[in-house]
């Protein structure tokens, strides 16, 4: 393989994993702000399942078009270099 396309993958990976990163970090911030107002039984009640119905629609569909962006570009780079 040429030094060329192990470069250029090794670049789609950091950001794909960077991505991941962020998503991670979004939710860390979620569950700080949850911290600074205070627990209470019927809070963590109503923010458990705000997040079950959330989650699905926000974190996963991000998760899954950095790594389908990913897999397209690394097969899209192997082409490139079979050809």
């Amino acid at each position: 393989m040429s030094i060329g396309l192990i470069i250029s993958l090794i670049i789609l990976f950091i950001a794909a994993i960077c991505g991941t990163f962020y998503a991670f970090r979004q939710e860390e911030k979620k569950m700080k702000q949850y911290e600074e107002e205070g627990v209470t039984v019927e809070e963590e009640l109503r923010r458990s399942n705000a997040y079950e119905k959330s989650s699905l629609k926000t974190s996963l569909p991000v998760q899954v078009w950095i790594y389908v962006i990913a897999i397209g570009l690394s097969l899209l780079a192997f082409a490139i270099y079979l050809f």
